[in-house]
């Protein structure tokens, strides 16, 4: 699976964003041969398990220019770099604590040409900036990751959805969200491959947790 796999859900494309996307197969593969940060098998579907997951949340949540998002646990650069390729005019900031895997995010941010996005090695909980959202792929359960938020978010709004969380999770996740007021997309609606069947975008408004 290559680049028409996100074509059939992305077609309005720019022959930027094609290149830049194009890309990335080529920049992971040779990163992953030093540092693993896309298991082995994975490889072989990383537009599909990666790249098109990671775009899953643009299927909620289209960010207005300006908008300023945090990407958490972002490992080697998922969800955040997909997004900022798609939102050129949106500010990322990816975090994660450990060093070699925002090694591997800085470079391929750059052997993409991304002016949007800024790598920082370190733990969310000590970040002073704030954000309008913060995305994430399942680092932990939801409890906790809300933990981590507080002081985090931007009291302006000028998006379709209020401030909050947008949070990939795939599963069963009724026990984790007992008592979080939440509204969960599923992915199976957007998408046609199987892979796609449990696959879930939560999303919370920071009005409905202790932010």
């Amino acid at each position: 699976m290559s680049i028409s796999l996100l074509l059939k859900y992305f077609p309005d494309l720019t022959e930027n964003q094609i290149a830049q996307f194009t890309k990335l197969e080529e920049l992971y593969n040779e990163w992953n041969e030093k540092i693993n940060v896309v298991s082995r098998k994975d490889m072989e579907s990383l537009y599909e398990k990666h790249i098109l997951h990671s775009l899953g949340i643009a299927k909620i949540m289209k960010f207005a220019p300006g908008t300023k998002v945090l990407d958490i646990g972002t490992g080697g650069g998922f969800p955040g770099i997909p997004l900022a390729i798609l939102f050129p005019e949106v500010e990322f900031t990816l975090i994660d604590s450990i060093g070699k895997k925002i090694s591997v995010v800085k470079a391929v941010s750059e052997g993409v040409g991304l002016q949007n996005v800024t790598a920082i090695h370190g733990r969310a909980e000590k970040l002073k900036e704030k954000f309008h959202f913060v995305v994430s792929r399942a680092v932990t359960q939801m409890p906790e990751f809300l933990r981590w938020l507080k002081g985090k978010f931007e009291k302006e709004q000028f998006n379709l959805k209020h401030n909050g969380i947008l949070y990939l999770k795939g599963g069963e996740l009724a026990e984790e969200l007992a008592g979080i007021k939440c509204e969960i997309f599923n992915l199976k609606n957007y998408f046609d491959e199987a892979f796609f069947e449990t696959k879930k975008v939560v999303y919370l408004s920071k009005g409905n947790f202790n932010s």
